[in-house]
């Protein structure tokens, strides 16, 4: 019996090239594919953490990968409290690091 693994990138029907685009993360350039989620593109440039926790500042990033646990909130073009896993990265998505509950500065 003969079978074939796909990968990840064909599951979603992605290809790198032509069809990558970019995003940022706290200014830095960052490859991503179409139908990506944000936090799929952060881990594959090796970003692990984009959010601080309000108590004591520990970094989180994406744990749980289905949006459950809210660990991986961030700040996605000036919204804050996005979950990074359940959102779709898109051509110049500007991603900020999250620190604290994501009000910084909103008057609330």
């Amino acid at each position: 019996m003969t079978r074939h693994y796909r990968t990840p990138a064909e599951l979603v029907g992605a290809s790198p090239d032509p069809a990558s685009f970019t995003i940022t993360s706290d200014g830095r350039e960052l490859p991503a594919l179409p139908g990506q989620s944000i936090a799929a593109a952060l881990w594959a440039a090796g970003i692990l953490a984009w959010r601080s926790t309000r108590v004591g500042g520990r970094p989180r990033g994406a744990f749980c990968g289905i949006g459950q646990c809210y660990d991986c909130l961030a700040t996605v073009n000036g919204r804050p409290n996005r979950r990074a896993c359940l959102v779709t990265a898109r051509p110049g998505d500007a991603v900020t690091t999250q620190e604290g509950h994501g009000h910084a500065g909103l008057d609330i």
